[in-house]
């Protein structure tokens, strides 16, 4: 494709830059008689001073390539900067008698987590409003729980993966990953008097609890494959070799993972994949602390298991998708559940529609909540428990919102309180957090109270942009909805620069949201589209069912209509369009390089899973076994097998001219690890017949999410940004656009 507007890479300083080619050790893989010689294995050796030396001549090559566009990534970083209001704070959030929230400061790359004490003056809603925090200023009685900025001095990467209070507020958990690679150290602090307990847990996984009394904390462990396997029990003052395992999950294709019940007087197991699950339940009045089963998994339901107590009666509220595609939400008897499934009669609350995707629901104790997805929005659904499951249940309230796209959703709830918190956000909204007044008698549509609204700096009006829904039509004559933002300034005469964003992958809604980031390009004259392909959930179950396993490939053609619909809308030079994506929406950008390298100036394909099929042909790296039942199993099926290997980038890259590439990774990335992108990148080079630069970014101190620290995470930003802005000849502000 021509590249006309585009700063030609060869006419700069970078021209010296050679690319590094790594040697070739060809390693046969053979499988269902097919082999592939695959040259480029050898990079997985991390511990090899060989691998790391190439892999830090990528990065010098591409920092040689790219040098011409420091300006403008620098230009990019401060206008992200200069929009964030870095002195800010969270909403604060009650959990039992105290308010908690974080601080951000100017300057400083962590939040700073806080808290201050409750009033209890039985005006229940005064109560449950939360305090007035002023960036800066201390409330009388502040805590300072854990300064992230402290922790992480010194450190190469910090991440917390969990926290964790006690009933009382007296002892405060937290788990840190000081390398990037998801491996937490768990701590626990005595808030009465500032000192660390000789409690450490090593090489934890996400999430921690403590048990009502305070005495024990739950939390995850990890097996080789880097999957969660184990939920133990640590009983604080003894040592942790006797730490107990409360449940083993032996089955790599399962996940494993808990939390508290709402009332909790339950700690609730997690066990399951994208297709059916089970729901195992320890009582922690149980004298025998025997794990339950809700539903064995051999019934292979899909479902969630939520144990509360209904006018005095113990119920389970199961989010399921028994007879239901798209799932509903019913009422089960403790009693029921002993019987065999066929037998067991269950109240039906929220009835399944082909229109309605039920993602979720819990209670507090007096009211139901409904997290459901329509016309592609996520929305938030209540009702009474009185009546509940029967013909005198009440009807459900929904907060009312006026946008058309926008994205809303539970961001926490108390059992006791008479409120539930609100996230909101829309493409040019910032977020908005809210408290819902839950409905009552006297109020019966409940009542929404705006708590926040994230500030955006630098003369920032949402009236500047547009978001509007469209549709682009997929070979099979499937409606792929697309969301299509831009400048009000940008002008549908075929002109402008356009972007194409995907992921498509494991029901993963691509929701409304706003981004500080995104304006910089959207102030350059960049159309900015979200597809919202098949392998996504944003239509519900049948959405995602028409794109994973054997019908995967629906993701990548959806995506290429997406751009098609783009470079024929009259808004963009389909010259001057480029795609991005990450992780299952990096394989994305792989295959639709290799499909349609024509329609595409550049591609950025962010920590990419290019490498597929030797990932999941090998059970023992990390997650493999996890991924089966998303694109298939290639071990066992030779139809799985073919179709992967059909489509996966690295097997399929051929001689064409491929666009300019950027592939960004982390190096102690668990789940997509650097050498897939790696060996891409080689063979992309080896094979393309065109001049543009294919390059290769590491971030040597990062995991998955990328570096830690919010500074070096808007300069990654902004390099991804600058590159695709810089590849599309979008590098200079619209008149009157910009930071004010």
């Amino acid at each position: 494709m021509t590249s006309t507007p585009l700063q030609d890479s060869t006419s700069t300083p970078a021209s010296a830059a050679t690319p590094p080619v790594a040697k070739r050790v060809p390693l046969e893989r053979t499988h269902h008689g097919d082999t592939f010689v695959d040259n480029y294995e050898w990079l997985r050796d991390k511990e090899s001073a060989e691998v790391v030396a190439h892999l830090k001549a990528e990065n010098a090559y591409q920092e040689a390539v790219t040098a011409h566009q420091e300006p403008l990534r620098e230009a990019i970083f401060q206008e992200i900067k200069g929009r964030t209001q870095e002195t800010d704070l969270s909403v604060p959030h009650r959990k039992d008698g105290w308010w908690y929230f974080s601080r951000s400061v100017e300057g400083k790359e962590y939040g700073i987590q806080c808290r201050v004490r409750a009033a209890d003056t039985g005006d229940r809603i005064a109560d449950w409003t939360p305090p007035a925090v002023e960036p800066g200023v201390d409330i009388p009685g502040e805590e300072v729980l854990l300064d992230g900025n402290v922790e992480a001095e010194g450190k190469p990467f910090f991440s917390i993966g969990g926290t964790a209070v006690t009933v009382d507020g007296t002892l405060y958990a937290y788990a840190v990953d000081n390398s990037g690679d998801e491996r937490f150290t768990l701590r626990i602090k005595d808030l009465r008097t500032g000192e660390l307990l000789p409690d450490v847990l090593e090489n934890i996984f996400y999430g921690v609890t403590f048990s009502p009394d305070g005495t024990r904390i739950f939390y995850t462990v990890v097996d080789e494959s880097w999957r969660p396997y184990q939920v133990k029990a640590h009983v604080l003052g003894t040592d942790v070799s006797e730490d107990t395992v409360i449940y083993q999950e032996d089955d790599p294709a399962m996940w494993l993972g808990f939390e508290l019940s709402a009332d909790r007087r339950h700690l609730v197991l997690g066990i399951g994949c994208s297709e059916y699950s089970e729901t195992r339940l320890l009582r922690f009045d149980d004298p025998a602390q025997q794990v339950t089963t809700v539903i064995s998994r051999d019934e292979r339901v899909l479902y969630e298991a939520e144990p509360f107590l209904l006018d005095g009666e113990e119920k389970v509220l199961l989010t399921h998708n028994r007879g239901a595609i798209n799932s509903m939400v019913s009422l089960a008897d403790p009693a029921e559940l002993a019987k065999p499934l066929a037998d067991q009669a269950w109240q039906p609350v929220v009835e399944h529609s082909d229109d309605v995707r039920v993602n979720g629901a819990g209670v507090t104790s007096t009211h139901l909540i409904v997290s459901i997805r329509k016309d592609t929005i996520e929305r938030v659904q209540v009702l009474g428990l009185a009546g509940l499951g029967t013909p005198v249940q009440q009807e459900p309230v929904e907060p009312a919102f006026d946008e058309e796209l926008y994205t809303a959703g539970v961001g926490g709830s108390d059992y006791e309180a008479p409120v539930i918190r609100l996230g909101y956000t829309s493409y040019f909204t910032p977020s908005r957090i809210y408290d819902f007044v839950l409905p009552t008698a006297e109020q019966p549509a409940g009542e929404l109270l705006l708590r926040k609204e994230s500030p955006v700096l630098g003369g920032y009006h949402g009236s500047d942009y547009i978001a509007s829904r469209e549709w682009a039509t997929a070979a099979d004559g499937t409606r792929i909805p697309l969301s299509v933002l831009r400048h009000k300034s940008i002008k549908q005469d075929s002109t402008a620069a356009g972007l194409v964003y995907g992921y498509g992958s494991y029901e993963m809604s691509m929701d409304p949201g706003f981004g500080i980031a995104r304006l910089s390009l959207l102030d350059r004259g960049v159309v900015f589209v979200i597809a919202h392909i098949r392998g996504g959930g944003e239509l519900g179950r049948h959405w995602y069912e028409d794109g994973k396993k054997l019908t995967k490939k629906n993701t990548f053609t959806d995506f290429i209509a997406a751009t098609d619909w783009l470079a024929g809308s009259g808004w963009v030079d389909p010259a001057r369009i480029a795609a991005l994506g990450g992780s299952a929406g990096g394989l994305l950008m792989g295959t639709i390089a290799n499909m349609a390298p024509e329609k595409y100036a550049a591609v950025v394909a962010q920590v990419p899973f290019v490498d597929p099929l030797t990932s999941i042909l090998d059970p023992d790296l990390p997650l493999s076994a996890l991924e089966w039942e998303e694109w298939g199993n290639p071990i066992t099926d030779p139809e799985a097998y073919a179709y992967m290997k059909s489509y996966s980038p690295y097997e399929n890259v051929r001689e064409v001219a491929y666009p300019r590439i950027a592939a960004v990774t982390s190096f102690n990335d668990t789940r997509v690890l650097y050498v897939e992108p790696a060996k891409w990148v080689q063979e992309l080079r080896n094979r393309t017949t065109g001049s543009e630069p294919i390059l290769m970014k590491i971030e040597m101190d990062g995991g998955h999410g990328g570096a830690s620290g919010r500074y070096v995470q808007w300069r990654e930003r902004a390099w991804d940004y600058a590159f695709i802005a810089d590849s599309l000849g979008a590098t200079e502000l619209l008149p009157g656009a910009g930071l004010k």
